[in-house]
């Protein structure tokens, strides 16, 4: 799902949807033509600072309800950056963002230059803003901001395990979504999704497309696989979930618990090893001392807020529990975390949050992340005594995540049942997708991968990398992992079996 915390989710990282809020524009008003027809796209030059000179932007028109395809249309925001090399192109790549929340647009812009690199004009890179999401039409449920903070969004119980609060603003984010979302907010689906991408497909007069996505991303990707093989051409899913579709998103949520808790230790050996002392940011003379410090510095937050730069927003403990979560994605955020729990510890200093945890989400960037994981998928109706016991056990065995992983969510208080059973991944399919994971990834760890790649059988490979973080392709990984990605887009070669690259 990259480096943190692009990869946003309410599950894996939400911060993506923080930058395509501050960054998104409005999209043009198009004339709506009927869904039988295929839909024309009129680019237009949308190249931003960093990303490729020749990226370019088009609203592309979709059914709000595709059991009624000729009725109200909505659009979602495109974006393409053609072949540099015409002569070498043979086909279109699907860039998929993370999320629920994740900009494809904002992404293109981010890893454009670099596949450009990386694939020597094989492919026309293409993206979209999923429906809810930046540029494209989207809805708000009118949260007050107090409960559209990460710290809130997530469930992270109060000092001690304690879950009513969490409860009551689960409640009431359900009502509100309920009572302000519209027909929009409901048709927010990773179904949808699936059946925009093919709709771009088509507008795009590819038969078959290319695609790369990653974190939430690789699980809509293999749903389109799923649900239209002979649509795909090469398909990469990076970074990759439990697909149980009696689960879904609540899978993906519970596993993080175990996730954290693999990932930890390459951050406590960072912040140990000796050359942190040049920096001032070495936390202990040894690793095992780092998780009893942060847990114990979170507990001391839970009790004593410190004020931070951000006026009005203190430093509590949960909010250094997220820090935590969102620094785990990618070793490049270390430095931060370490700065971050360096300061909370000092009686003089004044901690500067992480820019995701300063400020509250824009209400359609949290509508839209708690939209689709709700709307894909029926939640449990538990009682608060089951939840409590849950948030209770995982607590103390994952003393880093708190029990924030089985904390209830508005899911839990919906008003509307899922449109769309999720549809199970099988082994029916083209063998055409290669799989690349990290084995210690906080936010989709090996083992829910294995689950998809158990689920995929013979239609795809799996390369396992060494290297700890979340979104391996040009950003986390290695030199093997991305040879390898590399290659099978560029020649179709995929390892023969299973295989692993060291660190």
């Amino acid at each position: 799902m990259t480096t943190y915390p692009k990869q946003a989710l309410l599950l894996a990282l939400a911060a993506a949807t923080v930058a395509a809020g501050l960054t998104a524009t409005a999209a043009p008003a198009v004339a709506r033509p009927a869904a039988t027809a295929v839909p024309r796209l009129d680019w237009k030059p949308c190249a931003t600072p960093g990303g490729p000179a020749a990226q370019e932007c088009a609203v592309l028109p979709v059914p709000l309800d595709y059991d009624d395809p000729d009725g109200r249309q909505i659009h979602v925001a495109v974006s393409r950056v053609l072949s540099d090399r015409p002569a070498a192109r043979r086909g279109t790549l699907a860039v998929i963002p993370g999320g629920p929340g994740g900009s494809g647009v904002q992404r293109l812009a981010q890893k454009g230059a670099a596949l450009q690199r990386e694939l020597a004009g094989a492919y026309d890179l293409v993206a979209f803003d999923p429906r809810g999401v930046g540029a494209s039409t989207t809805a708000r449920c009118g949260l007050a901001p107090e409960d559209r903070y990460l710290t809130s969004l997530r469930s992270w119980p109060g000092p001690d395990g304690e879950i009513t609060d969490n409860t009551a603003r689960s409640r009431r984010t359900a009502e509100a979504c309920a009572r302000n979302g519209g027909p929009e907010l409901r048709s927010f689906t990773t179904a949808n999704q699936v059946r925009d991408l093919d709709r771009l497909r088509e507008a795009l007069g590819e038969r078959r497309l290319s695609a790369w996505g990653t974190s939430y991303g690789a699980y809509v990707a293999a749903q389109y696989a799923q649900k239209f093989p002979r649509r795909t051409d090469r398909w990469v899913l990076d970074s990759t979930g439990d697909p149980d579709p009696q689960r879904v998103a609540r899978g993906w949520l519970a596993n993080m618990s175990r996730g954290a808790d693999e990932r930890f230790p390459d951050f406590a050996a960072w912040a140990a090893h000796p050359d942190r002392d040049r920096d001032g940011l070495r936390l202990a003379a040894r690793p095992e001392e780092v998780e009893p410090l942060v847990v114990a510095l979170a507990a001391r937050l839970d009790r004593e807020p410190r004020p931070s730069t951000t006026p009005g927003v203190p430093l509590t403990g949960n909010g250094l529990r997220q820090a935590v979560q969102n620094a785990l994605y990618g070793d490049t955020a270390f430095p931060g975390l370490a700065r971050l729990v360096t300061t909370a510890q000092d009686p003089a200093g004044t901690p500067a949050l992480p820019p995701e945890l300063a400020q509250p989400l824009r209400d359609e960037d949290a509508a839209v992340m708690i939209g689709v994981i709700c709307n894909d998928a029926a939640w449990p109706h538990a009682s608060a005594d089951a939840y409590r016991s849950a948030v209770r056990k995982d607590r103390a065995r994952y003393p880093l995540t708190a029990g924030m992983p089985v904390n209830v969510l508005p899911c839990s208080f919906w008003k509307t049942a899922p449109e769309d059973a999720p549809t199970r991944i099988t082994d029916r399919g083209p063998s055409n997708i290669l799989m690349v994971q990290s084995r210690r990834d906080p936010a989709t760890p090996l083992f829910g991968a294995l689950e998809m790649r158990e689920a995929l059988g013979g239609r795809a490979r799996m390369v396992t990398v060494e290297q700890g973080g979340h979104g391996l392709y040009l950003g986390n990984g290695n030199a093997c992992g991305d040879r390898a990605v590399t290659d099978f887009l560029t020649t179709g070669r995929r390892p023969t079996e299973d295989t692993h690259c060291a660190n």
